[in-house]
C-alpha cells in the first residue's frame, strides 16, 4: 500500500507499487521476485508504465482509453474492488480524518487483517 495526497492520480505509483511487492513463493531456491501480470483498469492506461512493466518481465493487462474493455478483465477486477468495498466500510478509512500518515497506515493494516480474519473465519464454519 502506498499512501499519498487525495489529488494524486493513482498511475503515478504504479512502478513504485510493483517494486514493493516482497518475492512470493516459486520453486525451492528460486522465489519470484515479480507478479506475473498487473491488472488495472483504464485509469492505469499509460505507454511509459507498460513498457517499465515489461521490462520488468510483467505482462500489463489494462484496458486502452477510447477502446473496448479486455473481455474478463471485469471479473478479475472485482476482487480489487470488494477489496476497497471492504475497507470503506470502516468509517475511518472511507474518510481520511488523520493527518499522521503512520497513524492512517497503522488502520489501514489493522482494517486489513481484520477483513482477513473474518474471511478466514467464515470459511471454517
Amino acid at each position: 500500500m502506498i499512501t499519498t495526497a487525495a489529488n494524486v492520480n493513482d498511475v503515478t505509483q504504479t512502478l513504485a507499487l510493483v517494486d514493493g511487492v516482497p518475492p512470493v513463493a516459486g520453486r525451492v531456491g528460486h522465489p519470484r521476485k515479480r507478479p506475473d501480470a498487473l491488472l488495472g483498469d483504464k485509469g492505469y492506461d499509460s505507454n511509459p508504465n507498460r513498457r517499465e512493466l515489461r521490462r520488468r518481465g510483467i505482462l500489463p493487462v489494462i484496458s486502452r482509453k477510447g477502446e473496448r474493455d479486455i473481455i474478463g478483465l471485469g471479473k478479475l477486477r472485482y476482487v480489487v474492488e470488494q477489496t476497497f468495498a471492504q475497507l470503506h466500510q470502516f468509517k475511518r478509512l472511507a474518510v481520511r480524518w488523520e493527518r499522521r500518515l503512520d497513524l492512517h497506515n497503522a488502520f489501514v493494516s489493522l482494517a486489513c487483517g481484520l477483513i482477513c480474519w473474518r474471511r478466514l473465519n467464515t470459511q471454517s464454519q
